[in-house]
């Protein structure tokens, strides 16, 4: 048997999360049938990140186990070809047996976009989370500081988290702002369910003035999640990378796409 990792991009809008169901209207579902019928026989996958209903990811990494001989550039082209435009393979590479696209993953790295303006714009429906009132940028990066560490992170935890321990490392927060748009990046060891868009619920609060630049900390020390702000939108997280060291695996190009450089107005 050979093990295959591949990189995988998805617009998430369309999809009902990533793990399948028995309505099969997930990117798993999809992605197994598209490699299944690639490579005429039943295939599984394990992923590096189970994103909800409405995430996109720019780099989801997964890997399965086949008898069969392919070339990688194979898989990538063979599976699209069985594929809906709005997943896609990005690459593909033959690894040991030791590989685990879950468990050898070193950190996970999200990404959320806000679009903050007056008004919505429907070009980005599905693909940022809007906020209508000016948020304070240097706030919300004051609050998001208390994030950086080992916490427990039961205050941002949905209630329906399967995780057997509710504390993760959180190595790395930046919060930026880039004309209208507000983007936020967790690096962290793995995420409980929900816990990106609970923190950022929370961090919208800071923004509008609604919270003080120590919410984030008393809500890490109270681990109720009672207590949280409300769950924020799917629509602008994405997954952007996963880490595993010892492995080198393609960056995927997000040239024409870039979330840093993305001008609202050169899309009209």
């Amino acid at each position: 048997m050979k093990r295959i990792a591949l990189g995988i991009a998805y617009n998430g809008h369309a999809w009902q999360g990533w793990q399948t169901q028995p309505h099969g209207q997930t990117v798993q579902d999809c992605l197994e049938l598209a490699l299944s019928r690639f490579a005429a026989q039943p295939i599984g996958t394990v992923c590096a990140g189970r994103t909800d209903t409405g995430v996109h990811a720019l780099n989801q990494v997964i890997h399965l186990d086949t008898p069969i001989e392919r070339a990688q550039e194979s898989w990538v082209r063979g599976t699209n070809a069985h594929l809906p435009p709005s997943v896609a393979v990005q690459w593909a590479r033959e690894v040991d047996t030791a590989f685990h696209a879950r468990f050898s993953a070193a950190s996970r790295t999200y990404t959320y976009v806000i679009l903050n303006a007056r008004v919505r714009h429907p070009l980005w429906d599905g693909r940022v989370g809007w906020v209508h009132q000016m948020l304070d940028v240097a706030a919300m990066r004051e609050a998001a500081n208390a994030l950086l560490g080992e916490h427990d992170f039961s205050s941002f935890r949905s209630s329906q988290c399967q995780a057997k321990s509710p504390v993760r490392l959180m190595h790395k927060v930046d919060v930026a702002s880039h004309g209208q748009k507000i983007i936020v990046r967790l690096t962290a060891n793995a995420f409980l369910h929900h816990m990106v868009r609970n923190i950022m619920g929370a961090l919208v609060q800071v923004g509008q003035g609604r919270e003080d630049e120590g919410y984030i900390a008393r809500l890490l020390l109270a681990r109720d999640r009672t207590l949280g702000a409300p769950t924020f939108s799917a629509h602008g997280l994405y997954l952007t990378e996963v880490d595993y060291p010892g492995y080198e695996f393609p960056r995927v190009s997000t040239e024409g796409f870039s979330l840093d450089s993305i001008n609202f107005e050169d899309k009209l």
